[in-house]
């Protein structure tokens, strides 16, 4: 959930639902300011565009001109509640309107679709256009967390969306029906990531516990002292 890696661009995820907003302004800002052809993408579930955060940022975005693509990964439930119950409009996309910026929705599962928009979106902000409030349309096919009884919906309907809108599925029909992927790499491809998975486990599962000092490893800035082995301070 908290993956981060400021190499390769990703500032990081946010455990507080709406939290992600202001740092993607912020980064936004900041390649405007450094005359960057950088644009950032942040992404938020349905539940997350009913916060605050999320009106203050689109707003202040609109205002600047900021490069940001807004991606709303609407998969119809926040936490355990719908959309259909907790959200005065019918699609997060006609929000942007309010904050005069263009706002398109998608299917989700089309991954060209997605490509098509994002690319778009992406383009605009590069020519100094400002933000734009994309949608993509989903469904969440496992629980809010593991365990979760998901009393909140049946099991019919969860069958009925896994069998006929996963997104991996239907781009490997499109590819198939368009002979650019053969059987035979679909396998291999398939075998790949199947030992990769497997490998990782291994890896995992024979790696040593670590210190109990790794904990504070990269939590401060600056010298703070001697940690030692126990994970004290000296």
């Amino acid at each position: 959930m908290h993956i981060a890696d400021f190499s390769i661009g990703v500032l990081g995820a946010n455990g507080v639902v709406a939290g992600g907003f202001p740092i993607a302004v912020g980064a936004g800002l900041s390649c405007k300011l450094r005359k960057t052809d950088q644009v950032v993408a942040c992404f938020f579930g349905d539940g997350a565009s009913n916060r605050g955060p999320f009106h203050e940022v689109l707003n202040m975005a609109s205002i600047w001109k900021l490069p940001v693509l807004f991606v709303c990964e609407n998969n119809q439930f926040a936490s355990t509640t719908p959309f259909s119950y907790s959200t005065s409009v019918k699609s997060i996309a006609v929000r942007a309107e309010g904050y005069g910026i263009p706002g398109k929705s998608v299917d989700g599962n089309r991954i060209l679709d997605v490509r098509e928009a994002a690319l778009e979106a992406v383009d605009r902000a590069r020519h100094g256009k400002g933000p734009t409030l994309l949608e993509a349309m989903t469904y969440r096919i496992r629980g809010h967390f593991e365990g979760d009884p998901q009393r909140y919906r049946t099991k019919e309907e969860v069958e009925e969306q896994a069998a006929n809108r996963d997104p991996i599925r239907q781009f490997r029909d499109l590819l198939s029906k368009e002979e650019i992927l053969p059987k035979d790499l679909d396998q291999q491809i398939h075998d790949e990531i199947d030992q990769e998975i497997k490998e990782a486990i291994r890896f995992a599962e024979e790696s040593p516990l670590p210190l109990p000092s790794d904990a504070l490893e990269g939590l401060y800035a600056g010298d703070i002292g001697q940690v030692s082995k126990e994970g004290g301070l000296r």
